[in-house]
Order: C-alpha cells, then structure tokens, then sequence
C-alpha cells in the first residue's frame, strides 16, 4: 500500500508541475486551477490525493490548470458524515465522507457549479480511510462531466457578459505604456467564447502593433544617440546589436533606413564589410516576415469558404498573428507576480 500510495503522490506532484509551467497553447482556452483550502480538514497525504482526482477531471476534459490564468478555480469541502472506529487486528477506522466539489471565480467568490459525492473509506487510521475514500472518486461519471461543463458554460458567459469591461480595460493599459499586460489579458479569452475572442483578436492586431511601434521608437533612438557619439566601426557595431532586435513590422523601417545609408556613407571598406553582413541579416527578416505573410494571405484567398462566409477567418494569417501575441502574454505570464491569494474562498 506504501508504494502504491508514494507513486500516486509523484503522480500527483508531476501533474501539478506540467500544469504550473506557462505554455503558449495555455491562452485561447478554459483553465481551471486545482486549489484546495489550508483549512480543508484532512491530513497532508490524504489532501494530495484529493488534489490529483481534482487535477485528473480537468485534465481529462482539456481544462488542466496553470500560471496563465489563476482566477478560475476548482476546489473542495469535506464533510465527515459518520467514523465509526472497527475492532479489529489491527484497528481499522471506517468513515462515510461528503466531497463538495465547487468550480468558480476566485476574485469575486463566486461559485459557478457544484456536486456533491458520497464516499466511504477504511483504513488502519484517519488518513488512510480518507485516501480510501477519495480514490473511489469517479472522475468521469456523469454528474461530474455535468459539473465540469455546467462550470465550463459559466465561464463562457462571464467572458461573454463582461467582454465590453475587458476591452476597455486592455485600452486603458495601452494608454498607460503596459502592451504587454493589455496583450496578456485579450489572450486570456477562449476561443470557445467567438464573439469576445474575435473582438479581442481585433484590438490584438492594434494593440500589438503599438506595442512594437513604441519598442522600435526607443530602440532608434537609441541607435542614432550612439551613432551620434561615435561615427566609427564601433559605433557601427554598437547600432547593429540594437537595430537587429527591432522587429521587422514595426512601423520605423524608412527611418532605419535612413540612418543603415548614413552609416554605410561614413565606414571604411573593411568596417564597412562587417556592417553591411549584420545589416542583410536583418533585412533578411524583414523579407522572411514579408514572405510569410504573403503565403498566408494568398491561401486564404484561394479558400473559397473564406470569402463567403465571415466565420471564416483568414486562418493562417491569424494563426501567425496568434502566436505573436500569445508569446509575449506567456512570457509576460512567466514574470507575473501573483495577483490572486486563494484564501477562504466559497465560504458561504
């Protein structure tokens, strides 16, 4: 039984690290995060195998938890409806136990969808009759999967209801300089919730346009002031290391231009060669990210249902713009600090 248990706590421990990790295909859907209350009433052991059976459900229905988005949550309470202690050799421990199982909003504290499981353990002591208990938690029967999808039809609604909120909120971040944040928060959005996904999908393009807009416009501007200071080889390099992070879409390339042509105008042949290999690279991205987007557009157009039917994205292109955006809300999700505290949450 020790064994059996100790693989099922690694199995437990490995599940929630592969959920903690932020992945780009984390954004465009449903999460739901395991949480389990300090309060909760059971012993350790038997709290992690109540949190594996919780983690198993969502899991199995495509809503594994993670880092991206902590405000949805699953949880539970535990009731202990009778212990009846049994005489035995050894002494064995018998208790009938309510699992309230609960998915909801941990900001506002609300409960989307709840069910309630009767469950009966025996073991040698408290815990083991808890770890009993708990494994006969059926994570695919169906007043579970109707918990799950009741929950998971809430969730589409508040995204649905509050849409208009999350818009403005994005607009106000642009406002104040936070793109990334703005992009992270329109990411969050399930692509199951269309009507809201395809409007923040739409201020996704400007948002992240501006976002790289106001990036080059530093970097340029850093460029030119060391250029400025040094109209030599070094100076050279040092505009190259900055010129080749701007992106390739941003809205500067007539004036990178400009000041690529004054600089080659200054450098001698042999700094010059160097110069002119890190500017290719460059302008190579440039006609790489061109080329892309000239493929994607070009099967869109031949795609008849597209053009009939405004349902039908242009897929491909909004596939590489998807990912663009959902980069830099993973990344901006890695650093994020914690902004929610799971602290007696669904109380009531």
């Amino acid at each position: 039984m020790k064994w059996i248990l100790t693989t099922l706590l690694f199995i437990a421990a490995f599940i929630l690290q592969a959920n903690a990790q932020v992945k780009l295909d984390d954004f465009g859907r449903i999460v739901l995060n395991t949480y389990l209350p300090d309060n909760l009433g059971v012993p350790a052991e038997a709290k992690q195998m109540l949190e594996t059976k919780l983690t198993q459900m969502t899991s199995i229905n495509g809503m594994g938890g993670s880092q991206v988005n902590p405000r949805f949550v699953i949880t539970a309470k535990v009731n202990v409806v009778s212990k009846d202690i049994i005489p035995a050799a050894p002494q064995m421990v018998a208790q009938n136990v309510e699992v309230i199982l609960m998915i909801g909003d941990a900001i506002n504290s609300t409960i989307f969808s709840n069910v309630t499981v009767s469950l009966k353990g025996v073991g040698t002591n408290e815990n083991k009759a808890f770890i009993e208990a708990f494994k006969t938690i059926n994570t695919q029967n169906k007043e579970i999967k109707y918990f799950l999808e009741e929950g998971k039809n809430k969730i589409i609604n508040y995204y649905s209801t509050n849409c208009n909120f999350l818009i403005k909120d994005a607009n106000t971040l642009v406002k104040q300089g936070k793109y990334d944040e703005a992009i992270y928060n329109l990411s969050l959005v399930p692509d199951v919730c269309q009507d809201c996904y395809f409007k923040c999908l739409d201020i996704l393009v400007k948002v992240y346009q501006d976002k790289i807009d106001a990036d080059a416009k530093t970097k340029l501007n850093a460029a030119k002031a060391k250029w400025a200071a040094k109209q030599n080889s070094e100076g050279a390099e040092q505009v190259s290391e900055i010129i080749t992070t701007i992106d390739p879409m941003a809205a500067y390339q007539p004036e990178i231009t400009k000041l690529i042509s004054s600089i080659d105008a200054k450098l001698k042949a042999d700094a010059k060669a160097r110069w002119d290999l890190k500017v290719k690279k460059y302008k190579d991205r440039i006609a790489f990210q061109k080329e892309s987007i000239r493929i994607a557009e070009d099967k869109s157009k031949r795609d008849d249902q597209y053009r009939n039917n405004q349902s039908q994205r242009n897929l491909e292109l909004d596939k590489m713009q998807v990912n663009a955006y959902r980069e830099v809300a993973t990344e901006f999700a890695k650093n994020k600090p914690k902004s929610i505290t799971y602290n007696n949450i669904f109380t009531r």
